[in-house]
Protein backbone atom coordinates (compact mmCIF):
# COMPACT_ATOMS: atom_id res chain seq x y z
CA UNK A 1 0.00 0.00 0.00
CA UNK A 2 1.28 3.46 -0.88
CA UNK A 3 0.55 6.60 1.14
CA UNK A 4 1.31 10.29 0.70
CA UNK A 5 1.88 12.41 3.82
CA UNK A 6 1.35 16.18 3.72
CA UNK A 7 0.43 18.87 6.24
CA UNK A 8 0.37 22.58 7.03
CA UNK A 9 -1.19 23.82 3.82
CA UNK A 10 -2.33 27.04 5.53
CA UNK A 11 -4.87 27.80 2.82
CA UNK A 12 -5.82 31.48 2.95
CA UNK A 13 -2.43 32.59 4.25
CA UNK A 14 -1.06 35.92 3.08
CA UNK A 15 2.63 36.81 2.96
CA UNK A 16 3.09 40.36 4.21
CA UNK A 17 -0.43 41.17 2.94
CA UNK A 18 0.05 39.54 -0.48
CA UNK A 19 -2.61 37.00 -1.41
CA UNK A 20 -1.26 33.48 -2.08
CA UNK A 21 -4.30 31.82 -3.65
CA UNK A 22 -2.38 31.26 -6.89
CA UNK A 23 0.50 29.49 -5.11
CA UNK A 24 -1.81 27.27 -3.12
CA UNK A 25 -3.71 26.34 -6.27
CA UNK A 26 -0.45 25.46 -8.03
CA UNK A 27 0.44 23.17 -5.13
CA UNK A 28 -2.98 21.49 -5.09
CA UNK A 29 -2.84 20.93 -8.86
CA UNK A 30 0.65 19.45 -8.50
CA UNK A 31 -0.43 17.28 -5.57
CA UNK A 32 -3.34 15.88 -7.55
CA UNK A 33 -1.05 15.03 -10.47
CA UNK A 34 1.39 13.44 -8.01
CA UNK A 35 -1.33 11.30 -6.44
CA UNK A 36 -2.15 9.98 -9.90
CA UNK A 37 1.44 9.47 -11.10
CA UNK A 38 2.53 7.83 -7.82
CA UNK A 39 -0.59 5.66 -7.75
CA UNK A 40 -1.18 6.51 -4.10
CA UNK A 41 -3.83 4.57 -2.21
CA UNK A 42 -4.28 7.10 0.60
CA UNK A 43 -3.50 10.74 1.39
CA UNK A 44 -2.80 11.76 5.00
CA UNK A 45 -3.19 15.49 5.76
CA UNK A 46 -1.80 16.15 9.24
CA UNK A 47 -3.45 19.42 10.23
CA UNK A 48 -3.37 23.18 9.64
CA UNK A 49 -5.30 22.88 6.41
CA UNK A 50 -6.35 26.50 6.85
CA UNK A 51 -4.30 29.42 8.13
CA UNK A 52 -6.88 30.47 10.70
CA UNK A 53 -10.02 29.26 12.40
CA UNK A 54 -12.28 31.44 10.23
CA UNK A 55 -11.03 30.79 6.68
CA UNK A 56 -12.33 32.76 3.73
CA UNK A 57 -14.86 31.25 1.37
CA UNK A 58 -12.13 31.16 -1.30
CA UNK A 59 -9.85 29.08 0.95
CA UNK A 60 -12.67 26.66 1.77
CA UNK A 61 -13.56 26.40 -1.90
CA UNK A 62 -9.96 25.47 -2.70
CA UNK A 63 -10.05 22.60 -0.23
CA UNK A 64 -13.40 21.18 -1.30
CA UNK A 65 -12.61 21.59 -4.99
CA UNK A 66 -9.40 19.64 -4.47
CA UNK A 67 -11.21 16.84 -2.62
CA UNK A 68 -13.84 16.64 -5.36
CA UNK A 69 -11.24 16.52 -8.15
CA UNK A 70 -9.18 13.94 -6.27
CA UNK A 71 -12.20 11.67 -6.02
CA UNK A 72 -13.01 12.15 -9.70
CA UNK A 73 -9.50 11.29 -10.90
CA UNK A 74 -8.71 8.58 -8.34
CA UNK A 75 -11.98 6.94 -7.21
CA UNK A 76 -10.09 4.47 -5.02
CA UNK A 77 -8.18 7.14 -3.04
CA UNK A 78 -8.81 7.46 0.70
CA UNK A 79 -8.11 10.80 2.38
CA UNK A 80 -7.69 11.28 6.14
CA UNK A 81 -7.68 14.84 7.47
CA UNK A 82 -7.00 15.89 11.07
CA UNK A 83 -7.33 19.39 12.52
CA UNK A 84 -4.29 21.44 13.50
CA UNK A 85 -3.93 24.26 16.00
CA UNK A 86 -4.81 26.82 13.29
CA UNK A 87 -8.01 25.00 12.28
CA UNK A 88 -11.48 25.25 13.76
CA UNK A 89 -12.37 21.64 14.67
CA UNK A 90 -16.10 22.24 14.27
CA UNK A 91 -15.81 24.08 10.96
CA UNK A 92 -13.52 21.39 9.58
CA UNK A 93 -15.86 18.58 10.62
CA UNK A 94 -19.11 20.25 9.54
CA UNK A 95 -19.21 18.75 6.01
CA UNK A 96 -17.92 15.40 7.31
CA UNK A 97 -20.97 13.29 6.37
CA UNK A 98 -20.83 14.52 2.78
CA UNK A 99 -17.07 14.03 2.55
CA UNK A 100 -17.22 10.50 3.98
CA UNK A 101 -19.47 9.50 1.09
CA UNK A 102 -16.57 10.42 -1.20
CA UNK A 103 -13.78 8.65 0.68
CA UNK A 104 -12.60 11.50 2.93
CA UNK A 105 -12.51 11.16 6.73
CA UNK A 106 -12.21 14.38 8.74
CA UNK A 107 -11.34 14.28 12.45
CA UNK A 108 -11.48 17.72 14.05
CA UNK A 109 -11.83 17.01 17.75
CA UNK A 110 -12.12 14.41 20.46
CA UNK A 111 -15.70 13.50 21.33
CA UNK A 112 -16.93 12.13 24.66
CA UNK A 113 -20.10 10.20 25.34
CA UNK A 114 -22.64 11.07 28.01
CA UNK A 115 -20.59 9.06 30.46
CA UNK A 116 -17.56 11.26 29.75
CA UNK A 117 -15.63 8.45 28.07
CA UNK A 118 -13.69 9.36 24.93
CA UNK A 119 -15.11 7.87 21.73
CA UNK A 120 -12.03 6.09 20.43
CA UNK A 121 -13.89 4.53 17.51
CA UNK A 122 -14.09 7.80 15.59
CA UNK A 123 -10.31 8.20 15.92
CA UNK A 124 -9.65 4.87 14.20
CA UNK A 125 -9.75 4.80 10.40
CA UNK A 126 -9.37 1.57 8.39
CA UNK A 127 -7.32 2.02 5.22
CA UNK A 128 -8.26 -0.30 2.36
CA UNK A 129 -6.60 -1.31 -0.88
CA UNK A 130 -8.33 -1.01 -4.24
CA UNK A 131 -10.08 -4.33 -3.69
CA UNK A 132 -11.60 -3.10 -0.43
CA UNK A 133 -9.33 -5.19 1.80
CA UNK A 134 -8.12 -3.51 5.00
CA UNK A 135 -4.34 -3.10 4.81
CA UNK A 136 -3.78 -0.68 7.69
CA UNK A 137 -5.40 1.06 10.64
CA UNK A 138 -4.82 4.79 11.09
CA UNK A 139 -5.02 6.59 14.44
CA UNK A 140 -6.33 10.02 13.44
CA UNK A 141 -5.46 12.19 16.46
CA UNK A 142 -6.10 15.92 15.89
CA UNK A 143 -4.44 18.78 17.75
CA UNK A 144 -5.21 18.13 21.40
CA UNK A 145 -6.19 20.71 23.99
CA UNK A 146 -6.15 19.99 27.75
CA UNK A 147 -9.87 19.17 27.81
CA UNK A 148 -9.43 16.61 25.02
CA UNK A 149 -7.13 14.21 26.84
CA UNK A 150 -7.96 11.61 29.51
CA UNK A 151 -6.99 12.25 33.11
CA UNK A 152 -4.08 10.14 34.25
CA UNK A 153 -3.34 9.82 37.95
CA UNK A 154 0.45 9.64 37.70
CA UNK A 155 3.25 12.03 38.50
CA UNK A 156 4.39 14.52 35.91
CA UNK A 157 2.68 16.90 33.51
CA UNK A 158 -1.05 16.06 33.30
CA UNK A 159 -1.40 17.28 29.70
CA UNK A 160 1.61 15.39 28.38
CA UNK A 161 0.60 12.22 30.22
CA UNK A 162 -2.94 12.57 28.93
CA UNK A 163 -1.78 12.79 25.32
CA UNK A 164 0.38 9.69 25.73
CA UNK A 165 -2.55 7.87 27.32
CA UNK A 166 -4.89 8.76 24.46
CA UNK A 167 -2.42 7.49 21.85
CA UNK A 168 -1.95 4.34 23.90
CA UNK A 169 -5.70 3.74 24.19
CA UNK A 170 -6.25 4.32 20.47
CA UNK A 171 -3.33 2.02 19.65
CA UNK A 172 -4.72 -0.76 21.84
CA UNK A 173 -8.06 -0.50 20.01
CA UNK A 174 -6.28 -0.71 16.66
CA UNK A 175 -4.22 -3.67 17.81
CA UNK A 176 -7.38 -5.49 18.89
CA UNK A 177 -8.84 -5.00 15.39
CA UNK A 178 -5.90 -5.66 13.15
CA UNK A 179 -5.19 -8.98 11.53
CA UNK A 180 -1.87 -10.49 10.46
CA UNK A 181 -0.02 -8.32 7.96
CA UNK A 182 -1.98 -5.14 8.71
CA UNK A 183 -0.03 -2.00 9.68
CA UNK A 184 -0.92 0.54 12.36
CA UNK A 185 -0.27 4.19 11.52
CA UNK A 186 -0.59 7.32 13.65
CA UNK A 187 -1.34 10.91 12.77
CA UNK A 188 -0.76 13.90 15.03
CA UNK A 189 -0.41 17.67 15.06
CA UNK A 190 2.03 18.53 17.82
CA UNK A 191 5.54 19.67 18.70
CA UNK A 192 7.86 16.77 19.43
CA UNK A 193 11.00 16.94 21.57
CA UNK A 194 13.99 18.38 19.66
CA UNK A 195 11.77 19.35 16.73
CA UNK A 196 13.35 22.03 14.54
CA UNK A 197 11.08 25.04 14.01
CA UNK A 198 11.06 27.35 11.01
CA UNK A 199 11.89 30.90 12.08
CA UNK A 200 9.06 33.45 11.84
CA UNK A 201 6.44 31.04 10.47
CA UNK A 202 5.17 28.86 13.31
CA UNK A 203 2.86 29.48 16.21
CA UNK A 204 4.35 27.81 19.28
CA UNK A 205 2.16 25.17 20.92
CA UNK A 206 2.74 25.60 24.64
CA UNK A 207 -0.04 24.48 26.97
CA UNK A 208 0.33 24.11 30.73
CA UNK A 209 4.10 24.62 30.49
CA UNK A 210 4.56 21.63 28.19
CA UNK A 211 7.08 22.52 25.52
CA UNK A 212 7.20 19.30 23.49
CA UNK A 213 6.19 15.65 23.45
CA UNK A 214 8.54 12.65 23.57
CA UNK A 215 8.83 10.12 20.75
CA UNK A 216 8.23 7.41 23.34
CA UNK A 217 4.49 8.15 23.24
CA UNK A 218 4.35 6.19 19.97
CA UNK A 219 4.24 2.44 20.52
CA UNK A 220 7.18 0.60 18.86
CA UNK A 221 4.69 -1.38 16.77
CA UNK A 222 3.44 1.74 14.99
CA UNK A 223 4.65 1.44 11.40
CA UNK A 224 4.62 5.17 10.64
CA UNK A 225 3.65 8.43 12.35
CA UNK A 226 2.51 11.24 10.02
CA UNK A 227 3.03 14.49 11.92
CA UNK A 228 2.12 18.10 11.31
CA UNK A 229 2.85 21.53 12.83
CA UNK A 230 6.60 21.99 12.20
CA UNK A 231 7.18 23.48 8.76
CA UNK A 232 10.53 21.82 8.08
CA UNK A 233 10.59 18.14 7.06
CA UNK A 234 12.43 16.10 9.67
CA UNK A 235 12.71 12.83 11.53
CA UNK A 236 11.67 12.57 15.17
CA UNK A 237 14.23 11.06 17.49
CA UNK A 238 16.31 10.09 14.44
CA UNK A 239 13.70 7.45 13.61
CA UNK A 240 12.87 6.89 9.95
CA UNK A 241 9.23 6.06 10.63
CA UNK A 242 8.40 9.13 12.79
CA UNK A 243 8.23 12.09 10.41
CA UNK A 244 7.21 15.66 9.84
CA UNK A 245 6.69 16.28 6.13
CA UNK A 246 6.80 20.07 6.55
CA UNK A 247 4.69 22.69 4.80
CA UNK A 248 4.38 22.62 0.99
CA UNK A 249 4.91 26.39 0.62
CA UNK A 250 7.48 28.71 2.23
CA UNK A 251 5.64 30.55 4.97
CA UNK A 252 8.39 33.07 5.74
CA UNK A 253 11.60 34.37 4.18
CA UNK A 254 13.53 32.12 6.56
CA UNK A 255 12.59 29.28 4.18
CA UNK A 256 14.04 30.88 1.03
CA UNK A 257 16.69 28.19 0.52
CA UNK A 258 14.64 25.26 1.80
CA UNK A 259 13.19 22.58 -0.49
CA UNK A 260 9.61 21.79 0.49
CA UNK A 261 8.22 18.30 0.08
CA UNK A 262 5.56 15.68 0.66
CA UNK A 263 6.48 12.17 1.77
CA UNK A 264 5.68 8.89 0.06
CA UNK A 265 5.35 5.87 2.38
CA UNK A 266 5.40 2.35 0.99
CA UNK A 267 3.94 -0.21 3.35
CA UNK A 268 4.91 -3.85 3.19
CA UNK A 269 2.69 -5.81 5.50
CA UNK A 270 2.87 -4.36 8.99
CA UNK A 271 5.94 -2.15 8.39
CA UNK A 272 6.87 0.94 6.42
CA UNK A 273 9.40 -0.43 3.96
CA UNK A 274 10.46 2.92 2.50
CA UNK A 275 9.89 6.64 3.08
CA UNK A 276 10.71 8.86 0.10
CA UNK A 277 10.57 12.69 -0.16
CA UNK A 278 8.91 14.16 -3.25
CA UNK A 279 9.94 17.78 -3.75
CA UNK A 280 7.23 20.39 -4.31
CA UNK A 281 7.98 22.85 -7.14
CA UNK A 282 7.92 26.50 -6.08
CA UNK A 283 5.38 28.50 -8.07
CA UNK A 284 6.62 31.93 -6.94
CA UNK A 285 10.21 32.70 -6.05
CA UNK A 286 11.29 34.45 -2.87
CA UNK A 287 14.28 36.80 -3.04
CA UNK A 288 16.48 38.12 -0.25
CA UNK A 289 18.54 41.08 -1.46
CA UNK A 290 21.30 41.12 -0.50
CA UNK A 291 21.95 37.67 0.95
CA UNK A 292 23.29 39.35 4.12
CA UNK A 293 22.44 42.85 5.41
CA UNK A 294 24.57 45.51 3.71
CA UNK A 295 24.88 49.33 3.73
CA UNK A 296 22.10 51.16 1.90
CA UNK A 297 24.21 52.19 -1.10
CA UNK A 298 25.16 48.55 -1.76
CA UNK A 299 21.57 47.43 -1.33
CA UNK A 300 20.24 49.97 -3.82
CA UNK A 301 22.91 48.97 -6.34
CA UNK A 302 21.97 45.29 -5.93
CA UNK A 303 18.29 46.07 -6.42
CA UNK A 304 18.92 48.10 -9.54
CA UNK A 305 20.99 45.26 -11.03
CA UNK A 306 18.27 42.64 -10.49
CA UNK A 307 17.48 40.85 -13.74
CA UNK A 308 13.98 39.36 -13.82
CA UNK A 309 11.75 38.03 -16.57
CA UNK A 310 9.64 41.01 -17.72
CA UNK A 311 6.98 38.68 -19.12
CA UNK A 312 6.10 37.11 -15.76
CA UNK A 313 2.37 37.46 -15.02
CA UNK A 314 1.63 39.48 -11.87
CA UNK A 315 0.70 36.36 -9.85
CA UNK A 316 4.20 34.98 -10.50
CA UNK A 317 6.17 38.09 -9.53
CA UNK A 318 8.76 37.12 -6.89
CA UNK A 319 8.42 38.27 -3.30
CA UNK A 320 11.27 40.50 -2.18
CA UNK A 321 12.83 41.00 1.23
CA UNK A 322 15.34 43.87 1.35
CA UNK A 323 18.01 43.62 4.06
CA UNK A 324 19.67 46.90 5.00
CA UNK A 325 22.45 47.55 7.50
CA UNK A 326 21.94 50.96 9.10
CA UNK A 327 24.09 53.02 11.45
CA UNK A 328 21.28 55.45 12.24
CA UNK A 329 17.72 56.48 11.30
CA UNK A 330 16.93 56.54 7.57
CA UNK A 331 13.52 58.29 7.15
CA UNK A 332 13.50 57.91 3.35
CA UNK A 333 14.46 54.24 3.32
CA UNK A 334 11.27 52.83 1.81
CA UNK A 335 11.02 55.51 -0.87
CA UNK A 336 14.59 54.82 -2.00
CA UNK A 337 13.97 51.06 -2.13
CA UNK A 338 10.73 51.50 -4.07
CA UNK A 339 12.45 53.79 -6.57
CA UNK A 340 15.20 51.19 -7.18
CA UNK A 341 12.66 48.49 -8.12
CA UNK A 342 10.03 50.73 -9.74
CA UNK A 343 10.26 49.09 -13.17
CA UNK A 344 10.93 45.52 -12.05
CA UNK A 345 8.42 42.63 -11.92
CA UNK A 346 8.80 42.05 -8.20
CA UNK A 347 6.66 42.47 -5.07
CA UNK A 348 8.24 44.30 -2.15
CA UNK A 349 7.12 42.22 0.82
CA UNK A 350 9.49 43.31 3.56
CA UNK A 351 12.28 45.74 4.37
CA UNK A 352 14.43 44.33 7.17
CA UNK A 353 16.62 47.06 8.73
CA UNK A 354 19.47 45.89 10.93
CA UNK A 355 21.53 48.25 13.05
CA UNK A 356 25.27 47.95 13.26
CA UNK A 357 26.45 46.18 16.40
CA UNK A 358 26.91 48.57 19.27
CA UNK A 359 29.05 47.74 22.29
CA UNK A 360 27.48 47.19 25.67
CA UNK A 361 25.44 44.51 27.32
CA UNK A 362 21.98 43.63 26.13
CA UNK A 363 19.08 44.90 28.20
CA UNK A 364 17.62 42.45 30.65
CA UNK A 365 14.25 40.91 29.84
CA UNK A 366 11.31 42.49 31.64
CA UNK A 367 8.91 40.63 33.89
CA UNK A 368 5.18 40.65 33.11
CA UNK A 369 4.59 43.10 35.96
CA UNK A 370 7.24 45.44 34.55
CA UNK A 371 5.74 45.19 31.07
CA UNK A 372 2.30 46.07 32.44
CA UNK A 373 3.72 49.29 33.91
CA UNK A 374 5.37 50.50 30.69
CA UNK A 375 3.88 53.53 28.98
CA UNK A 376 3.85 53.89 25.17
CA UNK A 377 6.74 56.37 25.21
CA UNK A 378 8.79 53.95 27.34
CA UNK A 379 8.27 51.24 24.71
CA UNK A 380 9.18 53.69 21.93
CA UNK A 381 12.43 54.63 23.69
CA UNK A 382 13.37 50.98 24.26
CA UNK A 383 12.69 50.01 20.64
CA UNK A 384 14.71 52.97 19.34
CA UNK A 385 17.63 52.02 21.59
CA UNK A 386 17.37 48.38 20.50
CA UNK A 387 17.29 49.20 16.79
CA UNK A 388 19.75 52.10 16.57
CA UNK A 389 21.94 51.68 19.66
CA UNK A 390 21.37 55.22 20.91
CA UNK A 391 18.77 57.29 22.75
CA UNK A 392 15.79 58.52 20.72
CA UNK A 393 16.28 62.16 19.57
CA UNK A 394 14.07 64.83 21.12
CA UNK A 395 12.33 65.61 17.82
CA UNK A 396 11.35 61.93 17.41
CA UNK A 397 10.05 61.79 20.97
CA UNK A 398 8.01 64.94 20.36
CA UNK A 399 6.57 63.52 17.14
CA UNK A 400 5.64 60.29 18.90
CA UNK A 401 3.97 62.18 21.76
CA UNK A 402 1.95 64.16 19.23
CA UNK A 403 0.80 60.93 17.57
CA UNK A 404 -0.32 59.55 20.91
CA UNK A 405 -2.39 62.63 21.80
CA UNK A 406 -6.19 62.12 21.64
CA UNK A 407 -7.64 63.41 18.39
CA UNK A 408 -10.30 66.07 18.07
CA UNK A 409 -13.77 64.77 18.93
CA UNK A 410 -15.87 67.51 17.23
CA UNK A 411 -17.73 64.87 15.19
CA UNK A 412 -18.50 62.68 18.21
Amino acid sequence: MRLLHTSDWHLGQTLHNYDRTYEHQCFLDWLLDTIVSEEADALLIAGDIFDNANPSSAAQRQLYSFLQRAKARTPYLQIVVIAGNHDSPGRLEAPGPLLEAHGTTVIGNVVRGRDGVIDLERLLVPLRDRDGTIKAWCLGIPFLRPGDVPRVEVEGDAYLNGIAALYRQAFELARSRREAGQAILAMGHCHMVDGQSSQDSERRIVIGGTEALPASMFDPEIAYAALGHLHLAQRVGKKEHLRYCGSPLPLSFAEVGYQHQVLRIDLEGAIAREVTPIHVPRAVEMLRVPAKPAPLAEVLAALESLELDPDLPPACHPYLEVRVLLDGPEPGLRAQVEAAIADKPVRLAKIEPTRKTVGGEAAEALTLDQLAQLQPDDIFKRLWQQRYGEDAPDDQLSAFSELMMPGDREDA
